[in-house]
């Protein structure tokens, strides 16, 4: 019986390299799992510095337990509007440490056109992602894991903090939005889509983040990670942050 939304686990780290271990053994596990069963296995990667180790620790992982299957299919959670190839592309992260390395089929891949018009870009991105989930018989899209990072003002994927809490109700499977840090034209999934998720990992490391995690791990909390806690269950946040009293 699935838990009632609000409700989350929560996993300290002593530091981020023991985080990055962790969930990128976790990932892997996981995708070795997709491998051996039988069915359509579908995950959305971010970026962040957290998940350059993250990647390249599943991927050492994977290649030695016979990489991963052609069942399962990469999504990216948000993307910055940039060719494939620039340095800012969440997409060229997990090309060049976790997909590359495993040689992974590009049909099994689906990345958001960042180098298009934002709106378009999100477009073409919701009408792939329902394509892919019609064809694999996924009849409510519904992705089976989500890899998430929080921001110092605890944003996740490019849902940011001035937005209005009217936002979460968006249906659009991916928007184009705006954002406070550079570069600002990006597309991100919507609440909806990440709250709809069989699971959520949630990445907290770096300084200057206890604020915003403590802040997102509140029941009356109001950012962009709070708001989706409450909208889901079954999600896991990962957090090399010490969070002392007070």
């Amino acid at each position: 019986m699935e838990s009632a939304p609000g409700r989350f686990e929560l996993k300290v780290l002593g530091t981020e390299e023991e985080l990055a271990e962790a969930a990128g053994g976790r990932l892997a596990a996981r995708l070795a799992e997709a491998r051996e069963g039988s069915g359509f296995f579908s995950i959305a990667l971010s970026g962040g510095r957290i998940a350059k180790r993250l990647y390249t620790v599943a991927a050492e992982t994977l290649r030695k337990r016979g990489g991963v299957g052609e069942q399962s299919h990469f999504f990216w959670a948000d993307e910055r509007c940039v060719p494939p190839d620039d340095p800012e592309s969440n997409y060229l992260m997990a090309h060049e440490l976790l997909l590359k390395p495993l040689d992974i089929a590009t049909t099994q891949v689906h990345r958001i056109a960042g180098e298009l018009n934002p709106g378009e870009a999100a477009l073409r991105a919701g009408s792939e992602f329902a394509g892919v989930m019609a064809t694999n018989g996924v009849v409510a899209p519904r992705l089976d894991l989500v890899l998430l990072g929080m921001g110092e003002d605890g944003h996740i994927a490019s849902l940011f903090p001035e937005e209005p809490a009217e936002a979460t109700s968006d249906p659009a499977v991916f928007r184009a939005v705006v954002g406070p840090k550079p570069p600002p034209n990006r597309v991100t999934m919507g609440y909806s889509t990440l709250a709809a998720a069989r699971e959520v990992w949630v990445m907290v490391s770096g300084n200057g983040k206890e604020t915003a995690l403590r802040e997102s791990l509140s029941p009356r909390g109001d950012t962009p990670l709070a708001r989706l806690l409450r909208m889901r269950s079954n999600s896991h946040v990962f957090s090399s942050v010490p969070l002392t009293d007070g």
